[in-house]
């Protein structure tokens, strides 16, 4: 076996008998040692080495598929879109760096089965590297003779100080040629390969199928985001176009219409009465995002998210029977157990007793976790009606200072009052409370990563694979209520509970003083545009500046190596830990929320999604060559969890977005007003249609400071469907708003339903696996079974054959040969 090609490297320090107890029982194992001093004379390199006897026993422990034919299916070639793919392809041999063969479990004592060509390469780099370290994970470091459970793995040995790294080498520096490393950076790395499609096989050749299918679920999800996006930007532009023929806001800025209505205070006593035109240009932006368009946006991303779902089932099926990972169940990996289970777990349930305590301390162990997780919940809960206060509090504090009523009397003008027109106080609300809300996010991650990992330790969960499911639901359920609840509350809580003039709803009680918050004059929904865009695009960009300073851009990585050694080199690097690819899925995860629950609010978020995307391909492709450890390779046949997550949040975007559309949204209330209440069939009118009035003066405890409205009108105009003063039914709720909220539940529904019969239409009709995939499945099933058969048929022939050519010829024997006959035919 080549020595650079299958080491592992291991940089130590004290103390030094675990150290020699550890390096005698590798030994012990067939491992082969070698140490290299580092310069310093401090430190040192140990290189571990594994033969091909060793490799080929835990090859066989590990159920690995090696090639025992040549496959003679032939690649299917898309001919009639050749000339428009071809410029967005790698060269072949980039894009299939190996042959395709049929492949069967290792089986040890059946060597002559498989086709070994060069038994030194006939297991490949990530295949070696995978069994060193399930090696080293199981290795004691206690003296022969003691017994010592704890005292296992390498693990533990990184933890306790031993050694302080563990990782196996890359193939030589990015630069050389003729490398797979080499290739990776220069065909997948650079920003400018950023339309080429990615080089699947050699990622999964180079670092494992788990990293493999993380980045072609991630290039899958990028080139589906293509057409969301453009569907979203037409449909922004639709609103853009459609600027001069908004009726609506035409009346709010017309000084004869909405410069005559006099609004209520939006807030008490340090809120004025206010001009309806003073909201003019937040009415404009308001219908960049909330049109006719928007409606159908909201049903076509319901429609996307199936899509992507479905065809990346059909493209993982695909994956699954290229890379052998066909047969890979979940049960296989029973066969790696965790460490830290093996060692945690001593309870063997040997008879109902202790069975029984097993259970019980299981229990309590998973009740600790449960209150756990609602506590950081509760927590973040707390945090959203900390913000929430924080709005209900500061919108006075800037309606004082921005002043936004518009009067002509003079009072308030100062330099404020300038920019009040752009700067409203709900704008200014809004931005601020969304720029804290991150800023608590961004802390609260900090925190849930480590109660997450702490939590999921505290179970000892068996497999590797049951240890990343159990932290990814944990995580993802921290990530949601932190990331989304803000959202949320904009969405559905704000503006829905304020009440009227007189009768106003108040947050803990009126006794606090903190009167419900009300949307925007221009509407709840540029609101939650503006939430949106902040934590959004903050968390991305957030999530670049973090990547950018972790890189160890001082460090000597970059001096020629007959300078530094590979494995000094290898050593500056970043380590990839185990739970690396985690933070990859959950980053995206969260994104792929952000452009489906709330999508009806902001269209443009999948083309922000997609610029993103685009670019976090090549940085993550540009670190794993140039700035990280070479991670240790491990199987994965899909993205385990996530799909799981994607599917459920998949369904919830289809609710969320009807209720953003019917509650949040003014189109229902516009649409009603239209084909019911306009006498014209236009929607001129409506403005004054969707204010009601009430009788000045204002109870006391809601009346402005400075109260000379009073002598100049006697009524205002507040947002709502309720009876004017004077009527025997006043300040109750009209006719008009009892359609509008049957409208609004109908729509619900029939949006609700028809996207959902969509979705199960599609999902039934597409196949989650592509029909030419099972036809090749069932063929390489059939060969594995008639070439075992040949081959078990052959050698038993063999066998016969010596054992008659060496026992001498009687007549008990003179039989056998026929009896041979008889047995070949029946075989």
């Amino acid at each position: 076996m080549s020595l650079l090609s299958s080491s592992f490297c291991g940089l130590c320090v004290y103390p030094q008998e675990r150290r020699r107890a550890f390096e005698a029982n590798l030994e012990k194992t067939g491992l082969e040692l070698e140490t290299e001093d580092k310069s310093d004379q401090k430190t040192y390199f140990l290189k571990i080495h594994a033969p091909r006897d060793v490799l080929a026993t835990y090859a066989d422990v590990l159920k690995i598929k090696v090639p025992f034919k040549k496959s003679d299916i032939p690649q299917s070639q898309d001919v009639a879109l050749e000339w428009f793919t071809q410029p967005f392809r790698l060269p072949g041999n980039i894009m299939h760096p190996e042959p395709d063969y049929f492949t069967y479990h290792f089986d040890k004592t059946k060597t002559d089965f498989f086709l070994i060509g060069d038994k030194d390469t006939f297991f490949p780099p990530s295949t070696r590297n995978r069994i060193v370290f399930y090696i080293l994970s199981r290795c004691a470091y206690y003296k022969e003779g003691q017994k010592d459970r704890e005292k296992t793995g390498i693990k533990r040995l990184l933890s306790n100080g031993t050694y302080t790294a563990a990782f196996p080498l890359h193939d030589v520096r990015h630069g050389r040629n003729a490398e797979e490393r080499y290739n990776l950076y220069k065909h997948w790395a650079r920003f400018l390969c950023f339309y080429k499609e990615q080089p699947l096989n050699l990622i999964k050749k180079y670092y494992g199928e788990k990293i493999g299918i993380y980045f072609a679920w991630l290039g899958f999800y990028t080139e589906m985001l293509f057409l969301a996006a453009v569907v979203g930007l037409i449909c922004f532009i639709y609103g853009v176009l459609s600027y001069d023929d908004n009726i609506t806001s035409k009346e709010i800025c017309d000084p004869k219409i909405g410069g005559s209505i006099m609004m209520c205070p939006l807030c008490d006593k340090n809120c004025t009465f206010w001009r309806l035109d003073s909201t003019c240009l937040s009415s404009w932006q308001s219908h960049l995002f909330d049109n006719e368009a928007t409606v159908f946006f909201a049903m076509f991303m319901g429609i996307w998210v199936t899509l992507f779902l479905e065809f990346w089932k059909r493209r993982q099926a695909r994956l699954e029977y290229e890379w052998d990972l066909v047969d890979f169940e979940e049960e296989q990996q029973e066969l790696q157990t965790r460490p830290e289970f093996e060692i945690k777990c001593t309870n063997r349930r040997l008879n109902k007793i202790t069975q029984v305590l097993f259970k019980l301390l299981k229990c309590a162990r998973y009740c600790l976790s449960g209150a756990t997780v609602t506590f950081w919940i509760s927590l973040i809960l707390a945090c959203i009606t900390g913000v929430i206060a924080y709005r209900l509090a500061v919108y006075a504090s800037f309606a004082s200072i921005i002043g936004n009523h518009g009067g002509e009397s003079g009072i308030h003008k100062n330099k404020t009052l300038l920019v009040g027109g752009l700067i409203t106080p709900q704008l200014a609300t809004s931005v601020t409370a969304s720029c804290i809300n991150f800023v608590i996010i961004m802390i609260l991650n900090f925190f849930y990563e480590k109660v997450a990992i702490w939590i999921t330790d505290m179970e000892i969960p068996k497999t590797h694979l049951e240890y990343e499911n159990r932290l990814i639901t944990k995580m993802f359920m921290f990530q949601f209520v932190n990331y989304y609840s803000s959202c949320f509350y904009v969405a559905f809580f704000k503006g829905k509970f304020v009440g009227y003039p007189g009768n106003y709803t108040y947050m803990f009680g009126k006794w606090k003083k903190f009167r419900n918050e009300e949307c925007d004059p221009g509407g709840c929904l540029i609101e939650l545009t503006t939430q949106l865009l902040i934590v959004m695009a903050g968390k991305q960009l957030w999530g670049n500046i973090q990547e950018a300073l972790k890189m160890p851009w001082l460090k000597g990585r970059h001096n020629p190596e007959n300078h530094y050694s590979r494995w000094e080199q290898d050593h500056v690097l970043q380590n990839f830990s185990q739970l690396g690819l985690f933070y990859e899925y959950l980053e995206m995860v969260i994104q792929f929320g952000f452009i489906t629950l709330f999508v009806a609010s902001f269209p443009l978020a999948p083309l922000l999604a997609l610029f993103n995307n685009i670019l976090e391909i090549r940085v993550d492709a540009w670190k794993f060559t140039t700035q990280f450890r070479r991670p240790v390779a491990s199987k994965a046949r899909n993205i385990g969890a996530w799909q799981e997550i994607l599917n459920s949040v998949a369904i919830l975007s289809v609710v969320t977005n009807a209720f953003i559309m019917a509650f949040t949204s003014d189109m229902i209330p516009r649409m009603v007003y239209l084909y019911a209440y306009s006498n014209s069939t236009s929607m001129k009118g409506y403005i004054n249609s969707s204010l009601s009035e009430y009788r000045i003066p204002i109870r006391p405890q809601n009346m402005t400071e400075d109260n000379w409205f009073r002598h100049f009108n006697t009524t205002c105009r507040y947002r709502d469907y309720r009876h004017p003063p004077g009527h025997e039914n006043e300040y109750t709720h009209t006719m008009q708003f009892w359609h509008i909220l049957a409208a609004k539940m109908a729509f619900i529904i029939i949006m609700e339903h028809v996207v959902f019969v969509v979705k199960f239409f599609i999902a039934w009709m597409i196949p989650d696996v592509p029909s030419d995939v099972k036809a090749r499945i069932k063929r390489e099933r059939y060969l594995i079974q008639e070439h075992l058969h040949n081959y078990e048929v052959e050698k038993l022939k063999l066998q016969l054959s010596a054992s008659f050519i060496t026992e001498p010829q009687t007549s008990e024997t003179s039989l056998t040969p026929d009896k041979h006959e008889v047995l070949s035919e029946c075989l």
